[in-house]
């Protein structure tokens, strides 16, 4: 690092791309420091993944208990100011054990918003630092929904929605994506009144097909859950007693009355900092940048959400440990998202890995598939839940290129495919690796060993 400069490496945001990259690069000696506008370890941390952890795994624990005929009519309750402490606990403990980590491997924290002066200068407050390099980590915020209204009506946001301290009658969420799907069964599972509306024609449409299928059922007959399909909210009101929630349907106008309005509108990219400063280019969804994480100023790196994609923890906190490990090493590997993971922490949790039925026919490539359905399976039995299927899709080599799970335990049977994937495996292969005979992991091995026989018989 040349002495004109105050850090050789300045990251700007401390979410999971941010702190990845920070950590890897003081480790290796690098004088880093990174600057946080609100909570040290980013709305992961703050105010998504660990609070909705810990929320969403109440909810559904609560819903599965009442379930149960041997707990029937046993009158539960739960106290939502105790879940909010938990949430807060949860929160603060994992905190401190990651500004534990920061201080013991010498990374330099700064608290405030980053704003660039040029290529090598920001401004945090009134303070001005120098760096050799940036990364910038800024992630995203929930979108500003466009529907009319919003400026005059109290609604929540789904962060802010995890987080009442009283539970409302009826909820209306607006949008049937993951986010919107988690909340509304959050909702629903605790006993509230719940309608969700997507404007395209399932929700999770970005998903398998038939996952969107099979958790509208349970949503539909286990949970009461009103779906609204093809429903576009053009706008909401409120009064002394209610809000209001106006929607296009088909070619009809329609109108429902809820005591709650949760917009789960998508994100957008945190990108006020100055960018245009630094000579970084960007666009309103994502600042620009090369297979290598370059932005159009060299010394300038951007990851994580601000550069558009899927929205993961775990895709952020990859891309900051490659763009570590490039500069740490001098290397120019490239990221590979091949067997990459996407879950919706719903009940069924619904996980995607690697490529879908969908991804496959928008590039025109041939595929054969598999599909095991979970009432197939003992577990279904011992568990009494059958909701749910592993689809899996391969290759013309009968290699796992993807695959599709929508079970309770889905975020843990994924990175068995993932592995695949990356790996290159047959389902033969797969067939053949041992498996717990009354897990759901079995419908992993029997879809596999379904395609596996099929080979067998015809040679």
């Amino acid at each position: 690092m040349s002495k004109k400069y105050d850090f050789s490496y300045i990251v700007i945001g401390s979410g999971p791309a941010g702190s990845s990259a920070a950590i890897a690069l003081s480790k290796a000696k690098k004088k880093v420091a990174l600057v946080e506008g609100r909570y040290f370890g980013g709305s992961n941390l703050n105010s998504r993944d660990v609070p909705y952890g810990v929320a969403l795994d109440f909810a559904h624990s609560f819903a599965r208990a009442r379930t149960y005929p041997e707990l029937r009519n046993q009158g539960f309750t739960f106290s939502f100011p105790t879940l909010i402490a938990r949430q807060y606990k949860t929160t603060l403990t994992l905190g401190e054990e990651l500004q534990k980590t920061y201080s013991d491997v010498g990374v330099i924290c700064l608290r405030g918003y980053a704003n660039f002066l040029d290529k090598h200068t920001i401004a945090v407050g009134d303070r001005k630092f120098t760096s050799e390099n940036f990364i910038i980590a800024t992630g995203s915020h929930p979108k500003v929904s466009e529907i009319a209204g919003t400026e005059y009506v109290n609604y929540l946001t789904p962060d802010a929605a995890i987080k009442v301290r009283r539970l409302p009658k009826a909820v209306m969420v607006v949008g049937g994506g993951p986010t919107g799907c988690e909340i509304a069964e959050y909702f629903a599972e605790l006993g509230t009144k719940v309608l969700i509306a997507e404007m395209a024609d399932r929700i999770l449409p970005h998903e398998d097909k038939e996952a969107s299928e099979v958790l509208t059922n349970y949503f539909v007959r286990q949970l009461g859950i009103t779906v609204l399909n093809g429903a576009k909210v053009v706008a909401i009101e409120q009064d002394r007693n209610s809000k209001c929630v106006i929607f296009h349907s088909g070619r009809s106008q329609k109108m429902v009355r809820v005591d709650c309005i949760v917009l789960a509108t998508g994100s957008e990219p945190n990108l006020d900092c100055g960018l245009e400063n630094a000579g970084v280019k960007y666009k309103a969804t994502n600042i620009t940048v090369d297979k290598l994480f370059q932005t159009s100023a060299k010394n300038i790196y951007a990851i994580g959400d601000c550069i558009g994609g899927d929205s993961t923890t775990e895709k952020a906190e990859y891309e900051g440990a490659v763009l570590a490990a490039n500069i740490i090493n001098k290397t120019k590997n490239l990221i590979s998202y091949n067997g990459a993971i996407r879950i919706v922490k719903t009940f069924p949790s619904v996980a995607t890995v690697g490529l879908n039925e969908e991804d496959l026919l928008k590039r025109d490539r041939k595929y054969k598939k598999t599909i095991v359905y979970l009432n197939e399976i003992s577990s279904s039995r011992i568990k009494g839940f059958s909701h749910g299927f592993v689809k899996l899709l391969m290759d013309r080599n009968q290699h796992i290129i993807g695959a599709t799970i929508v079970a309770p335990d889905a975020e843990l049977m994924a990175p068995e495919i993932s592995l695949a994937i990356r790996h290159q495996l047959t389902v033969l292969e797969l067939a053949s690796t041992s498996h717990d005979t009354n897990s759901w992991n079995q419908a992993i091995r029997l879809a596999a060993k379904r395609v596996a026989l099929k080979k067998l018989k015809k040679k």
